[in-house]
């Protein structure tokens, strides 16, 4: 399973990985990114590539 980690202090909710993520795994909570469906990750790594804040991790 894939592990993935978001540095909160990093996050300043933009919603990029929100928009890029091709199954839904992203959702934004209180003004922050959350892996809310995270079984679902693909390990694409596009929320990873894409987030301009360097604030997540995708580990397979």
């Amino acid at each position: 399973m894939v592990e993935i980690k978001i540095d909160t202090e990093k996050c300043v909710g933009c919603g990029t990985c929100v928009d890029v993520c091709p199954v839904g795994v992203w959702e934004l909570v209180n003004g922050k990114a959350s892996p809310v469906n995270a079984s679902e990750c693909l390990a694409c790594h596009a929320c990873e590539t894409q987030c301009p804040e360097n604030a997540i991790e995708i580990i397979e």
